[in-house]
């Protein structure tokens, strides 16, 4: 409703994982480089945790954006399956084979043979389980352990990427075997207020509008209400944006993030 008001494109604060948005802060670069490292050098597996709403997500599709089509098979697990079966159906269905086979020993063979084609092909796979703290049997993580197995004498055929909130780490630390096998770890933080006004620009100059919209004022009490995290920035000033359309401002100010954050939280 207000795109054409404040001059954008597009809604700039959407919280869909698209990776034309995603905000290069120092931690998400740091974080990106370890997770194309872990990638492009065969590393096994790699495991990506922070707190909720910081940008795991939306940072994983920007991996993928990274990885060249003709080289790379990717298959992304965006719902955590419930037993290994499940696991093994959906990582064969996510990497484009479709089965009906329910004997899981017919399942492990269809995805070695798949990855072994793949390495013969000079395609790397690799799988990415988004929300893996979802995960409530440790039984697929053992599944996934085993899948780092499928290796040749030099090379490890599958990189197995992790990823989810801190409570992950506990969970994969506790499970020993597949907690040696993790050769590349990293923790996102939230943004702190430079990187918090930084990350609104950035979002702003994305969906087509260069001139400043919040004033600084507004900013820091985004920061204060937020703690920097992304999911909870975008909620604010997106409606934010509708308030100010709605009363014809030419700038949010702080009153009106004040009035946001006073309806977002129920206040009287």
């Amino acid at each position: 409703m207000y795109e054409a008001y404040w001059g954008l494109r597009e809604p700039p604060f959407d919280n869909s994982p698209n990776p034309k948005f995603f905000y290069m802060s120092p931690e998400h670069e740091e974080a990106l480089v370890r997770m194309l490292y872990a990638v492009r050098q065969r590393k096994g597996c790699a495991m990506l945790t922070g707190e909720y709403g910081c940008g795991k997500t939306t940072l994983t599709r920007a991996l993928i954006q990274r990885l060249e089509a003709e080289r790379y098979e990717v298959g992304l697990l965006t719902n955590p399956p419930g037993t290994p079966l499940d696991l093994l159906r959906e990582v064969l269905y996510q990497l484009g084979q479709e089965t009906t086979e329910t004997r899981k020993p017919e399942l492990v063979h269809q995805l070695h043979g798949l990855l072994v084609r793949n390495a013969q092909a000079g395609r790397d796979t690799v799988v990415i389980v988004d929300e893996a703290q979802l995960i409530d049997d440790d039984a697929v993580f053992e599944e996934l352990r085993l899948l780092l197995n499928v290796q040749t004498d030099e090379r490890f055929l599958m990189t197995l990427l992790l990823v989810g909130s801190t409570e992950l780490a506990g969970r994969v630390r506790r499970l020993r075997h597949l907690d040696q096998r993790v050769a590349i770890r990293y923790h996102l933080n939230t943004l702190d207020e430079r990187h918090t006004g930084a990350y609104i620009a950035h979002r702003l100059r994305m969906a087509g509008r260069t001139e400043p919209v919040f004033t600084e004022a507004a900013v820091h009490r985004i920061f204060d209400a937020t703690h920097g995290v992304p999911r909870e920035i975008n909620n604010i000033c997106d409606i934010a944006l509708l308030v100010g359309y709605a009363q014809r401002v030419e700038r949010i100010g702080e009153e009106i993030v004040a009035e946001v954050i006073k309806d977002k939280v129920g206040a009287p």
